[in-house]
């Protein structure tokens, strides 16, 4: 039964503020020279020089108004760096295998002043120390971006990372770069911008069982808009929980309910009636409630055990009044009609992100009407990225790959992935 006006809206749960790793303090040996010098918005750079080795910051001390776009650098000919260290907020950098050069990872905040200091040691061994003082860009105009997971909390094997941005964002490939996500187990996956401020993360196939799930969007400095500047690092941990799967059949009006890959339940159902048919596509489980205010031509009735997977208002439901029917003839409002023992075993393990698979129906599913990522194929999401390019995430974080040089998935509908299609009238 479907609810009046029940579209819902994306709650955001996690606007967190910035985090990251300092680099290995600075502890300078011997004597050093050079002083940084000043030369506008950091278009020379500071240096030092001590036997042979000379040692270069950029962006030079003194500048102002440093486009944060633009890395910190450090450099030394004639030595290798030993140490760098940034002051007055986290910024982390890598040094490359030579050690003759070290470079910040991400995009700098909007408005702070840094300081960088750095440590060289010459060819022989006398060592040169120099620092750099700065302040970055502060911006006219900002975004801020929020996540709907929420600290912690469980989810279902299908639910994709979901961002909400205050601004349009039309710098997609930037604000994609610099997304991280980590997790305990190696996961492949695509980010797709929905419209100019919704993006989300989804894998290509069904997140592993109890997977840890941190996202880092270090999104401060960065330029999603022409003079629109992201300004927070946002951070957010979640969980994935075991793998809860229904597959109801509008045809056989029969439901089948796998927990970790084994089927543990098949139950009668009925669905939407004719003209009200329950439509095809892998969905997502939303929210839930016990009961839920049902309204609709001529009829206003509190559901117990009720699972929401669209938001027009089709729900996984007790319905105490059609079990006679239950199994033989679809007579519902659009929703899936269960038999209270049955609805209240599934509402008591339903988490946001189950699947929800609808087939056999003659209605094709509408994209966004839910959670609906897992209408799309691996090759549209990838469509969907502004870079094109393929998630690979695991402990260490994550990188961005072509997709084709990914081995091919081995996963099959529908306990480890939805089948093409999907969505499609039957």
């Amino acid at each position: 039964m479907p609810i009046q006006n029940a579209r819902s809206v994306l709650a955001p749960l996690a606007l967190a503020g910035a985090i990251g790793l300092v680099a290995t303090a600075c502890q300078a040996t011997g004597p050093a020279t050079g002083h940084g010098t000043t030369s506008g918005h950091g278009t020379t750079s500071g240096h030092g020089t001590v036997a042979g080795a000379r040692l270069v910051i950029t962006p030079a001390s003194g500048s102002t108004g440093v486009d944060p776009g633009k890395p910190i650098t450090v450099t030394v000919t004639g030595g290798k760096i030993k140490t760098v260290t940034v002051t007055g907020y986290p910024v982390t950098g890598s040094l490359n295998p030579s050690r003759t050069e070290w470079q910040s990872n991400w995009t700098l905040p909007v408005d702070k002043t840094l300081t960088v200091t750095a440590t060289a040691v010459s060819a022989s061994g006398r060592a040169v120390t120099q620092a750099s003082t700065f302040r970055t860009l502060n911006p006219a105009r900002t975004f801020s971006t929020m996540i709907f997971e929420g600290y912690r909390k469980t989810y279902g094997v299908g639910m994709p990372i979901m961002l909400t941005f205050s601004q349009p964002i039309t710098n997609r490939q930037a604000v994609e770069r610099s997304l991280e996500i980590t997790t305990s187990k190696p996961v492949v996956g695509a980010w797709y911008w929905d419209n100019s401020r919704t993006l989300f993360f989804r894998p290509r196939d069904y997140w592993p069982a109890h997977t840890t799930v941190t996202f880092t969007g270090h999104l401060d400095g960065v330029e999603g808009a022409p003079g629109v500047y992201g300004y927070h690092t946002l951070t957010q941990q979640f969980t994935i929980g075991r793998s809860l799967i229904i597959v109801a059949s509008t045809r056989t009006h029969r439901l089948k309910l796998y927990r970790n890959g084994k089927l543990i339940r098949n139950w009668p159902i009925s669905t939407g009636r004719p003209g009200d048919d329950t439509p095809n596509g892998t969905y997502l489980t939303i929210d839930k409630g016990n009961p839920v205010l049902m309204k609709g031509p001529g009829y206003a009735i509190e559901v117990p055990w009720s699972v929401r997977f669209t938001w027009s208002g089709d729900y996984v439901h007790d319905a105490y009044w059609s079990v006679s029917e239950q199994g033989h003839i679809n007579v519902s409002h659009g929703c899936v009609n269960m038999h209270p023992a049955a609805a209240e075993y599934y509402y008591k393990m339903a988490v946001p992100g189950n699947p929800v698979t609808i087939t056999g129906s003659p209605r094709a599913g509408t994209w966004d009407n839910g959670w609906t990522q897992w209408f799309l194929t691996w090759k549209q999401l990838l469509r969907g990225s502004a870079l094109h390019e393929a998630v690979v995430a695991g402990p260490s974080g994550s990188t961005f790959v072509n997709p084709a040089t990914l081995p091919a998935s081995t996963a099959t509908a529908p306990l480890l992935k939805s089948a093409p299609g999907n969505a499609r009238a039957r």
